[in-house]
């Protein structure tokens, strides 16, 4: 009994600590102020409103029924917020990938909490949801916090098309 007591919970610490559920509180540690100079102090990372999405990823408004990318590099789109855990552990790695392919793909970001219309629309029920978008062809929805070395992965073969 006492083991299954363990089990039950070091299973929901893996789940909270793999994706944060979108009905979760506020954070209300950082202003916004605060937040929007660690924006501009990131050079590599996009972060979106829901007009520039529909300019630069996808205008699901014009194309509700065809998938029609409208950038020029392969992408990866990361839903998140503020106060979620995972997504914070996330950000860096994503600056990092971000820098490290400069030039070959672009890294964007949607806080769910400003943009609930594109959240909605993307069907985004956990955070961290990343998108990866190829150049050409669907894109593919992973829920959750990725290690730096499955991102990688993920960029080289699915995005870039190296094997």
């Amino acid at each position: 009994m006492i083991m299954r007591k363990l089990l039950f919970v070091v299973m929901a610490v893996l789940a909270v600590t793999t994706a944060c559920g979108s009905n979760a509180g506020t954070d209300s540690s950082k202003s916004e102020k605060q937040e929007s100079m660690e924006t501009k102090e990131t050079t590599k990372v996009v972060h979106l409103t829901k007009d520039e999405f529909l300019q630069k990823v996808y205008n699901y408004e014009k194309n509700p029924n065809e998938w029609k990318y409208e950038g020029d590099k392969p992408a990866i789109v990361d839903f998140y917020a503020t106060w979620c855990g995972p997504c914070k552990m996330l950000a860096p790695i994503l600056e990092e990938l971000a820098k490290e392919y400069d030039g070959q793909i672009v890294v964007y970001k949607i806080d769910t909490e400003k943009e609930p219309e594109l959240s909605a629309a993307f069907g985004i029920r956990s955070i961290p949801t990343l998108l990866f978008i190829p150049k050409s062809g669907d894109p593919q929805v992973a829920q959750g916090a990725m290690p730096k070395a499955s991102l990688k992965k993920a960029i080289d073969e699915f995005l870039l098309g190296k094997q």
